[in-house]
């Protein structure tokens, strides 16, 4: 058994949740925050038989696109005004990072 962490940009969460319930697999969604853009994700906690592992990745590498936008930088602590008015920076969001951690119980109660 495996336990799969899923960390997804917000815009992709409500596909993935429809994709995993149509294809059987039962996930436990945690709201998550990213640290460099500060922007919302979400974290999917996801059980699975060892056999089945390679189809919920291809699942989310399915329906999780990357995808290029603009923001404007957040001044790190401490630093003037005037950093956070700096030009918008195009950056990648989207997309997944995915974590495959050996389960060595599990308990249903």
């Amino acid at each position: 058994m495996k336990l799969i962490l899923a960390i997804v940009h917000n815009d992709d969460v409500a596909r993935l949740t429809e994709r995993l319930t149509e294809a059987g697999f039962g996930a436990t969604r945690v709201a998550s925050t990213g640290g460099f853009l500060r922007q919302g994700n979400t974290t999917f906690l996801i059980g699975v038989d060892d056999a089945h592992v390679d189809d919920v990745i291809a699942l989310i590498r399915d329906t999780c696109r990357r995808r290029t936008q603009y923001v404007h930088p957040l001044p790190p602590a401490g630093f003037g005004e005037e950093m956070a008015y700096a030009q918008p920076i195009e950056v990648e969001v989207g997309g997944a990072l995915i974590f495959v951690i050996p389960v060595e119980r599990v308990e249903r109660i």
